[in-house]
């Protein structure tokens, strides 16, 4: 493998397809005898994934750099040409990470070396802005520059198809092929960017369909006029962690009369490098320190944190003067029972009403629809799936409507206007139910108390474990493949009652050693059953180089505070087990 990589280097060094800063960056890798780096970079080609590509920045095959983002494109233009549209369209947009503009503008140069029209904002904007885009200018995909909350080393390319969400079967598989067919990256079209522009090829998209958006998504406000009346009532914190949240967010809450905020100065300027922040993820408590720092300090009720795509929204409480945290599962059982109570006491309530989740995402939001009279529907994990059954029913079952999508790991919809987790409309309704539990005397601790008193208590967590490069994949694999030949019936002392395995599609029961078929699609998680209502699900990250395991645990034995405590109990003993065991494959 040395040798193969340390070729593929060479030929990319002499390679006058490649500028000069391109070569001469892989030919001091060379000169340097850095072996290690050379064979990370050359061992394979990056792949495209599902949703597109996300790796480091650098040159390389295995890298994220503009002849990548090129060869991308020319697959996606290869297939968008296939359905031989009048007048073909590509909405792009991109956030805040290094590169992002100059990527979204290869990409842009591709498409019009290749025909197709590619619409990109002047200014970066987040992902529900792209899919808003895909729709508004009913363009036949999108393009959206992001690593979402990766380190500020990576970068990334995620494909949308024509309803705006991410691209599914087929043709994902399509553009998947027709970039492993690209060998030669000299073979894919392009044209200067400017060129692109004048042959009114290149458009630049404007505050006009940002304004569209926000004036789409002021309808699905629960409590309008409260907000005009009272808005001024919450005080809050907001931060953008340096991405592309700023003014889409900050716009949304002002017009919705929620504009007694203050933004974290420090990280309110784009920028790739987040040099207030380890990771800007909001989903990490360490990520919303200045949030927080801010937030004491001014007495604020809340405060709010997105991502870098601003897809991604993290949440910390003043709780009665202590700080507290709520995770995704958390926040989307929140904004769950906030619509669905107040659509039924305004009875406003949708015919034939649906929510959608997914499998690793808490069984107590189901409680909770199945009591106001709504439809559960779950999904495999990722947000394109839970648009991608949007999608479905608007086709087959068009009567059926759309109430709230969610996801645990901070992703929430409450309209179909996108197709993505989106970070802004869900801003201002957190803005909105704080508001309104706040005129109850209430934090959003109490609430969520409330809501476990009245439907049970659940207690999710979630175990990461990073094993980086091509060493950290295969032991990605071999951990899979170690808890999918386990063959014992419990897992610390906790009884096993059946076993899924979404990769053969296939259920056992252990009870009885019975098996059924799976109706979800083929993928590469597992999931084992306990006693006592007990789930813990298990799969390789698509993003990032992480194995995660989801834990969801019901207790009905006790007071609250008893299940809490046997809760937390029970949940660090399956971690200790989980990292153990993965410590061994």
């Amino acid at each position: 493998m040395e040798q193969e990589a340390l070729k593929k280097a060479q030929a990319w060094a002499s390679n006058t397809y490649f500028d000069t800063d391109s070569r001469q960056e892989i030919q001091n890798l060379i000169d340097k005898n850095d072996t290690k780096e050379i064979i990370e970079r050359f061992y394979k080609d990056l792949e495209f994934g599902t949703g597109g590509i996300r790796s480091t920045i650098g040159m390389g095959n295995n890298m994220i750099n503009i002849y990548t983002i090129r060869k991308a494109t020319q697959a996606l233009a290869s297939e968008v040409k296939k359905a031989q549209t009048a007048d073909p369209k590509v909405a792009i947009s991109y956030d805040s990470r290094r590169k992002s503009f100059e990527f979204a503008k290869e990409a842009a140069s591709v498409l019009a070396a290749n025909g197709i029209h590619a619409y990109i904002y002047k200014r970066l904007n987040p992902v529900c802005l792209l899919s808003f885009s895909v729709r508004y200018h009913k363009a036949q995909a999108g393009i959206m520059i992001t690593a979402s909350h990766n380190p500020p080393e990576y970068n990334g390319y995620k494909v949308y198809w024509s309803d705006g969400c991410q691209v599914t079967a087929p043709n994902d598989k399509n553009i998947i092929d027709a970039y492993n067919a690209i060998s030669d990256y000299s073979h894919v079209e392009f044209i200067p960017f400017d060129e692109g522009v004048e042959k009114g090829l290149i458009h630049w998209v404007g505050e006009d369909v940002e304004n569209a958006y926000l004036n789409t998504i002021k309808e699905f406000s629960i409590n309008p006029k409260l907000c005009k009346q009272k808005g001024t009532e919450l005080k809050f914190v907001y931060t953008p962690i340096h991405g592309a949240g700023l003014i889409p967010c900050t716009k949304a809450l002002n017009e919705l009369g929620v504009s007694n905020y203050e933004v974290v100065e420090q990280q309110s300027k784009p920028d790739g490098n987040f040099p207030t922040v380890k990771s800007p993820n909001p989903e990490n408590p360490e990520a919303m320190q200045l949030a927080v720092d801010l937030m004491k300090k001014n007495n604020a009720d809340v405060a709010f944190a997105s991502d870098p795509d601003a897809d991604r929204l993290g949440v910390a409480i003043n709780h009665h003067g202590d700080v507290r945290f709520i995770n995704g599962n958390q926040i989307g059982t929140l904004l769950l029972h906030y619509i669905l109570f107040n659509l039924k006491e305004q009875n406003r309530m949708p015919s034939s009403p649906y929510f959608v989740k997914t499998i690793v995402t808490t069984e107590l939001q189901r409680t909770i629809a199945d009591h106001f009279g709504v439809d559960t529907i779950d999904t495999l994990t990722g947000f394109k799936w839970i648009c991608g059954k949007m999608r479905e029913l608007e086709q087959n079952e068009p009567d059926r409507n759309f109430v709230f999508g969610t996801e645990e790991s901070f992703g929430y919809l409450n309209h179909a206007h996108v197709r993505d987790k989106d970070g802004v409309a869900p801003i201002t309704l957190l803005a909105e139910m704080s508001l309104w539990y706040k005129l109850k005397d209430m934090t959003l601790i109490d609430a969520l108390e409330q809501i476990y008193e009245q439907f049970g208590f659940a207690h999710e967590a979630l175990l990461n474990l990073n094993y980086y490069g091509q060493e950290g994949a295969a032991k990605i694999i071999r951990i899979m493949s170690k808890f999918r030949e386990f063959s014992g019936d419990t897992f610390c002392s906790e009884k096993i009652v059946a076993i899924e395995d979404y990769q053969t599609g296939v259920r056992k029961n252990l009870t009885d050693g019975t098996t059924s078929q799976l109706t979800l699609p083929k993928s590469n998680v597992l999931g084992f059953y306990f006693t006592g209502d007990t789930k813990l699900y298990l799969r390789p990250s698509g993003t990032e180089p992480k194995i995660k395991f989801y834990l969801m645990i019901r207790e009905k034995e006790g007071d609250l505070k008893k299940q809490k405590l046997t809760a937390k109990n029970k949940s660090d003993a399956f971690f200790k087990y989980l990292t153990e065991e993965s410590d061994k494959a």
